[in-house]
């Protein structure tokens, strides 16, 4: 780990922010293998520089898209359960950290919690976040750390108070972003989750659940096209950061459900044959042609309980939403992962 740069939690500032950014040749590298396979792919987690965390706040906050509004109605309704549950001075981890609104309701809900760590791969993000969080719980003992959530994480080496250390650690993983992982990959991030648990500690985590076609296509294309422009934004990033000449405005943004895996997937589709050049190397892409984004997988309790059992989770409590289904899921370690 690096240095951590510190503020006194006392002022209301934070108690640490730590940059764990991964290298700029590991983006080049990734791109440039995603753009070299026979169905061009880009990693999703290049999506989240400052510009593409804004987009994606701005998603959450279209009428079509009902990931956030759902869970966090469901959130305050098992508020209770979960305070019981997490019981007093739990430290929350949050990987993936995004817009504030659901930690807040999480912190709010719990017992005097000690202390909470936000993570994502955009260091300007989530310094940000949670510096504004900091501001508004100024006894709450926050930090900050620019890292890759898919690589391990030493948690006890982390700059924090001998009584945040000493709390039930709560690993908080909403939104259904496991869903945006292929299945071995979700698995894999799932035991590297696990890997942050010791006996007691827990995984909170949204799953989303399947649904009609209508309700998954609008959601992941909405009239507005604000997820399209999210998209957009990674080619952006690629011809800013790795001198890429890709014309954006040949590519066309389509979503759509695939039933037999059941999964949103996600691709940008060429309007005409495009040579264009990445990071210094060649490519070409025929009209018609695909770049697949991302996926958003949509589960059943069962099968979601059967991904976390391989992991070496075992699910305590399941809550599902009234309205659109949508899953939240307390899981505890529960011997080793498959």
């Amino acid at each position: 780990m690096t240095e951590p740069r510190k503020t006194p939690s006392q002022t209301g500032g934070l108690s640490f922010f730590e940059d764990m950014h991964p290298p700029a040749a590991d983006f080049r590298a990734d791109i440039l293998a995603g753009l070299s396979k026979p169905q061009k792919a880009l990693p999703p987690k290049y999506y989240y520089d400052e510009e593409g965390s804004r987009l994606f706040d701005a998603i959450t906050e279209q009428p079509e898209y009902y990931v956030t509004g759902t869970e966090l109605e469901l959130m305050r309704t098992i508020g209770p359960e979960l305070r019981e549950l997490a019981g007093e001075g739990a430290l929350v981890l949050e990987p993936g950290a995004g817009s504030s609104v659901k930690i807040r309701t999480l912190l709010d809900a719990l017992d005097s919690p000690s202390a909470y760590v936000g993570m994502d791969i955009s260091g300007d993000h989530v310094r940000s976040a949670c510096e504004a969080l900091a501001a508004d719980y100024p006894s709450l003992e926050i930090g900050a750390l620019c890292h890759d959530f898919t690589q391990s994480l030493d948690v006890a080496a982390l700059p924090l108070s001998a009584k945040a250390h000493a709390g039930r650690r709560l690993v908080f993983f909403p939104g259904s972003t496991i869903g945006n992982f292929e299945l071995i990959d979700a698995l894999a991030l799932l035991k590297t989750l696990r890997g942050w648990l010791r006996e007691g500690d827990a995984l909170l985590i949204g799953a989303d659940m399947r649904k009609a076609s209508e309700a998954l296509e609008a959601a992941y294309d909405d009239e507005a096209g604000v997820t399209a422009a999210f998209n957009l934004n990674l080619i952006a990033r690629i011809n800013r950061e790795l001198d890429g000449d890709i014309d954006a405005d040949a590519l066309q943004y389509k979503a759509f459900w695939n039933p037999y895996r059941s999964r949103v997937e996600m691709y940008l589709v060429a309007r005409r044959d495009m040579h264009f050049t990445v990071g210094g190397e060649r490519f070409v892409i025929r009209k018609d042609e695909t770049i697949h984004m991302e996926n958003s997988h949509k589960f059943t309790l069962e099968t979601f309980q059967d991904l976390a059992a391989k992991a070496g989770l075992r699910s305590r409590k399941a809550w599902v939403s009234a309205r659109e289904p949508f899953s939240i899921h307390w899981l505890e370690p529960a011997g080793e992962a498959c």
